[in-house]
Parts: C-alpha cells; structure tokens; sequence
C-alpha cells in the first residue's frame, strides 16, 4: 500500500518548518490544529449515535463491548475499558481492551504484532466472542491488519462490527458494519497519529462508554450514581453524589450510604422513598437499575 494517499500520512503545510520555530509557536500550531479535531467529530454524531444504540441493545441482552487495536489505538481502547467498572460499576467483563502484542504492548512497542491478522482473530476467539457482543476496532488509518483480522472474526460469528478510523475510504470501513470516521487531516508531525487521530479516538471512545451507560441507567441527572468507592476520593464522591440528588445532609448521606451497603443508587432510592434495604434494591432492580424510573413507579404507587 501506498501510505502517502492515506489522511493520516500526509503532510501538514502550515507545519512544514516546524524545525525552525520557537517554543511558543509550536505550541500554538498544536493547539490550533486540536482545535480542529471536535469539528471533525460533530460530523459523526449521527454515525457515533447509531452505534451507542447496539451497544447499548448488546449490554441488554447480556452482550459485551470490546475494543480491539494496535498500539495508540489499542492502548486507548484499555483505558476507556479499565476506566469503566470504577466510574458505573461494570463488570470488568462487561467493557474489555485487548491490543496485539498482549499486556507487554500497553507499555511498549511490541515488533510486527500489528501486521499479525489472525492474531486479530485469536484474541476474539480466546475471549469467546459471541453474537451478543460488540467489537470496535480502532486504526487512524483503517488499515491494520491485526484489527482487520478482529473485524473479520466479528462478521463470521455474527457480532456487531464498529471501525473507529480517521481515513476516507479506509480497508476497515469496507469491513465493517458501522464506521466512525472523524477526518481530522495531517498531523504536526507527519504521520504522529497518537496526536490529533488519538484525540479524536479517545473523544469518540468517551462518548461511546458514556452514552450507553446513562441509556442503561448508570447516570442519575449528571451524577454517577454507580460509582465504585474503591479510595478515600471515590467513597467522599459517593456521599457528595447523595447529597446532591437528594438535597440531605452530609451525616443523612453517609447514614443511608452505610445502610444500603454503600450501594449509592439504593442510598438515594432509599431517602428519597423511605424503602430500606432489599425493599430498594428490589424496586431497583424491576426496573433494570434505572433510578429515575424507580422512584416515579413509587411515587405512582403511594
């Protein structure tokens, strides 16, 4: 392939001599060009819609979302997974990252695992890939071969295909069922896709997770009212959260907190309803977690 006709890979006329600039300006042509990149994604929004609604219909029939990716794109793809069961509460199953060349690829360059495409396809397999589930493959260019490998397998078995790419026209785009494209233009540094393709992948990855868990009920209002109290800053986040939502006192918080199991949505179902214990839990989990549905069924019923 001809790299030099990819979006990614071409070179950047306003920063043609770079070399020869001083500090700020540098920095100010990185900035300027950043700037470009949440253009390049509002014009994806519908694009980046369409494909929260599967994932969210996969995680209600027991599927899962799995981010596959070499290197940037592949290190991106963990972070968002890993960031998940924190934030809502997920299981770690539930939002996977897998990059080619393993975990020793988070850290560092792993030579060739990008070019392996059947490696691509045996990750999925390890991971037991089903129709249920949801695959992302990620690539500025659209054309690795290790994720092409991974969207490859998806179709065979029936599970919902996504490319995450910032090319026209790319390799991964033919392949898959649903494309997001953000073409963002030559980098700084020609062919730097960790620059302004890897923000626009991390933007776009954010927007996937965060959507489709406030359309299954991780989010009540703006609050994460699922999150994990695994630190001192998390379990004071929790009773900030209840506080907010219910207008009560720092003590009332932690009280609730404390009696629902540090269960943060069933603390604020509690005080806001009056049901203690598994009287909650069970309202709660009738109506699939989703908090605001929860509370007007009791209020409808009292």
């Amino acid at each position: 392939m001809n790299l030099t006709k990819l979006n990614t890979e071409q070179q950047n006329p306003k920063t043609l001599n770079i070399d020869l600039m001083e500090t700020e300006d540098i920095i100010t042509v990185i900035n300027q060009e950043d700037l470009l990149v949440p253009n390049a994604i509002a014009k994806e929004i519908p694009a980046i819609s369409a494909v929260v609604d599967r994932i969210v219909q996969a995680f209600n029939e027991g599927g899962r979302l799995i981010y596959t990716g070499a290197g940037t794109s592949g290190r991106l793809g963990i972070l968002d997974a890993s960031e998940c069961p924190p934030t809502y509460g997920t299981d770690p199953e539930m939002v996977v990252g897998i990059i080619a060349g393993g975990k020793e690829a988070t850290t560092e360059a792993i030579e060739g695992a990008e070019d392996d495409n059947a490696q691509g396809k045996q990750d999925l397999v390890d991971l037991k890939l089903t129709e249920k589930d949801v695959v992302v493959g990620i690539a500025a260019s659209g054309r690795t071969p290790y994720t092409i490998g991974a969207l490859e397998y998806a179709n065979e078995i029936g599970a919902a295909s996504v490319s995450v790419v910032c090319s026209k026209d790319s390799e991964m785009e033919k392949i898959s069922a649903y494309t997001i494209a953000p073409i963002v233009g030559p980098e700084v540094v020609t062919g730097s896709t960790r620059m302004k393709a890897g923000t626009a992948q991390k933007l776009v990855l954010n927007m996937l997770t965060t959507a489709s868990m406030i359309k299954i009920g991780k989010v009540y209002g703006n609050l994460m009212v699922d999150v994990q109290m695994t630190n001192e800053k998390l379990r004071k986040r929790a009773v900030n959260i209840v506080k907010t939502a219910t207008g009560v006192s720092e003590e009332e918080a932690s009280s609730a907190l404390a009696e629902q199991q540090y269960n943060t949505k069933a603390a604020i179902l509690q005080i806001m309803t009056g049901l203690k214990g598994n009287d909650a839990l069970n309202l709660l989990e009738t109506h699939a977690g989703h908090l605001r549905d929860a509370v007007a069924a009791f209020h409808t019923s009292n």
